[in-house]
């Protein structure tokens, strides 16, 4: 496997798409993916045209990022707009994109994406590793629908993101962009993907079981307390500090967090609105009678943290790396704000001359040893491809 990143702030949308695919590919042998990544003030067809004059048939998915990217180039971003283009190649390997905007419902529609992702590489088999984007809001629901498909598949990805919450972002697969729904791409191969999934925050002593929830995502109680209150008292902001979007960027630095069964990962909760009824809206799904945990960092571990995830997953690896794909959420990236050329810096010193590309998210999905799939906010899902 051989692998390429590159770039383009053109203004012009297509000569962008075009100018990031004709670098991308240069010197790959059968471009059997390209994941794009770019900023919600392109126009994405535009782009995508551009992207497909040169890569012809290969398969194409991606998603509008938060913002930026990053490269080893640094930190790639403008007022006219960005683009970046990750593109793997090998002979040896098969991809299956597919994608659609959202039918009936999230898990049906995640069934009907799954069976097309095989039908592109005419094959009944399920694949080794698969990559997913959705909006954000169903992912779990999305993610269930394709492993009713496949089975249990590790997964990693991310969700779309735009630059301020307000809906802008855009999915693609192929020759579809859409704003709800998801894509995937399927990989069979014989080469390893390895991933570490972690949001490298620390558990502080502040607990409680979640007593009450509505629907899957708005905690109403921790410990029979108002959550809003419990997590005010837990983090000493007032209530009046948390109400409404403000808890959003309130929370980054002392997200929820969730453990996991076996208490290998603790996935993050990250608060998005505090409620007149002092509830408060998560990024992902809930369950009562589980634990909820204050988590806790710093902004200089959070500029840190995606270099030692880096170093952690090529602890783990059994191969050379041609590439990484570093989904970084995008909270994350807004708490940091103009620090974020370190985290760049400091990628690229672990990293060497492997070719990176960092999308920033919305949700982030990944696999812990001896975990099935999950999803979380203000998280890292860090994928290493093999040569």
């Amino acid at each position: 496997m051989k692998a390429n990143v590159a770039w383009s702030t053109d203004e012009d949308a297509y000569l962008a798409g075009k100018a990031c695919a004709k670098k991308a590919v240069l010197d790959l042998i059968q471009t059997k993916v390209a994941f794009i990544f770019s900023s919600v003030k392109y126009n994405q067809k535009s782009l995508i045209d551009g992207a497909k004059e040169v890569l012809g048939s290969a398969p194409i998915i991606g998603c509008t990022s938060n913002g930026g990217i990053l490269v080893p180039d640094g930190y790639i971003t403008s007022n006219n707009g960005f683009a970046g283009i990750l593109a793997l190649g090998d002979p040896d390997t098969a991809v299956g994109v597919a994608g659609m905007p959202k039918q009936v419902t999230a898990r049906e529609t995640g069934r009907m994406v799954a069976e097309e992702a095989k039908r592109k590489v005419g094959t009944t088999y399920s694949p080794s590793y698969f990559f997913m984007i959705a909006n954000p809001g169903e992912e779990e629901e999305y993610a269930k629908g394709i492993q009713d498909v496949i089975g249990d598949v590790p997964m990693f990805g991310g969700s779309c993101a735009d630059d301020d919450l307000s809906g802008k972002w855009k999915i693609f697969a192929n020759d579809n962009i859409f704003s709800e729904g998801v894509a995937v791409a399927f990989f069979y191969t014989n080469k390893k993907i390895y991933n570490e999934y972690t949001g490298k925050y620390h558990e502080t002593v502040n607990s409680g079981v979640i007593t009450k929830i509505e629907g899957r995502r708005t905690l109403k109680e921790i410990d029979g307390i108002q959550a809003m209150k419990k997590y005010a008292e837990w983090t000493g902001f007032k209530t009046r500090e948390l109400m409404g979007d403000k808890i959003l960027t309130a929370s980054i630095l002392k997200p929820i967090g969730v453990k996991t069964p076996t208490g290998n990962i603790t996935l993050i909760r990250h608060p998005m609105a505090g409620n007149a009824d002092y509830s408060i809206n998560l990024g992902n799904d809930l369950a009562v009678n589980t634990v909820a945990i204050q988590m806790q960092s710093s902004l200089d571990e959070l500029i840190e943290a995606p270099k030692l995830v880096l170093r952690k997953l090529k602890e783990k690896m059994n191969g050379e790396p041609a590439a990484y794909l570093l989904v970084h959420c995008g909270g994350r990236k807004i708490a940091i704000g103009d620090r974020i050329n370190e985290v760049a810096k400091l990628l690229k010193e672990e990293a060497g001359d492997v070719p990176f590309i960092v999308p920033f998210t919305f949700g982030e999905y990944g696999r812990a040893e001896h975990e099935a799939n999950n999803m979380g906010g203000l998280m890292l899902s860090e994928t290493a491809f093999c040569k």
